[in-house]
């Protein structure tokens, strides 16, 4: 029985990344596609609206705490998120069971070469992983179709997808019920980190909960999106139950 918190209307699993990898293992072990879905305060704050993706987030088989502002936002209402659980280190935790396990993935998603660098560094460090394929996110429209089915054709054991959110996460939703594959999750830019094209944020940052200010340092010009996190803080305390 999965324990949920909501924040702001969306649905979140309780727990430690522990927690989350047994999760991990149950759901790799089971029968149909199940969805992971990696939710920050942007997502949260754009399923008010997007109602399309809201049931995207319902419908997932865990949905993991990854921004802090969700523990923040947790913490001051008491709905019982303790830590955060963020889409680098599941994904890291989910290659290290793969590995274990000698289970496949497909990388799809980032810019032209990216997966496949991604794929050649995860091998580096995983060498019992299968790397089942790789497709790049700047595809046509009309070729989706095909992507999947040539997923389903090789059967990976996870399917990790980097597209951005929301997309990624509507695009595993819409094909959920015909994947061949145990898993799916939206990583987003966790697969730039491992091609290393993207760094993370100092361990130091990660502890105080401020990569999005590391990166908003890296990358000025991102600061309209990282706005949201001080919208998302003020909605929390001026409204009376989230």
């Amino acid at each position: 029985m999965r324990n949920i918190a909501r924040i702001m209307g969306v649905p979140v699993d309780k727990g430690s990344l522990v927690d989350a990898t047994n999760r991990i293992k149950e759901l790799l072990n089971k029968d149909g596609c199940s969805q992971v879905v990696t939710p920050n305060t942007e997502i949260v704050m754009s399923a008010q609206e997007d109602k399309e993706l809201l049931k995207v987030i319902e419908e997932a088989d865990l949905v993991i705490p990854d921004g802090i502002g969700l523990i923040y936002a947790s913490k001051i209402k008491k709905k019982g998120l303790t830590e955060r659980v963020t889409g680098v280190d599941l994904m890291a935790q989910i290659l290290n069971y793969c590995n274990e396990e000698e289970k496949s993935i497909y990388l799809f998603g980032g810019k032209p070469n990216v997966a496949n660098m991604a794929a050649e560094n995860i091998l580096k460090k995983f060498p019992n992983i299968k790397i089942a394929g790789t497709q790049d996110g700047y595809y046509k429209a009309e070729d989706e179709e095909k992507i999947i089915d040539s997923i389903n054709e090789i059967k990976p054991d996870v399917l990790f997808t980097a597209l951005g959110a929301p997309r990624q996460e509507k695009l595993i939703y819409k094909y959920k019920n015909i994947l061949k594959v145990k898993l799916a999750a939206g990583v987003g830019g966790s697969v730039d980190i491992w091609a290393g094209t993207a760094k993370r944020a100092p361990e130091v940052y990660q502890k105080l909960g401020l990569e999005w200010f590391y990166r908003l340092m890296k990358e000025p010009w991102r600061y309209k999106r990282m706005l949201v996190l001080p919208k998302f803080m003020i909605k929390v305390i001026l409204t009376k139950d989230i």
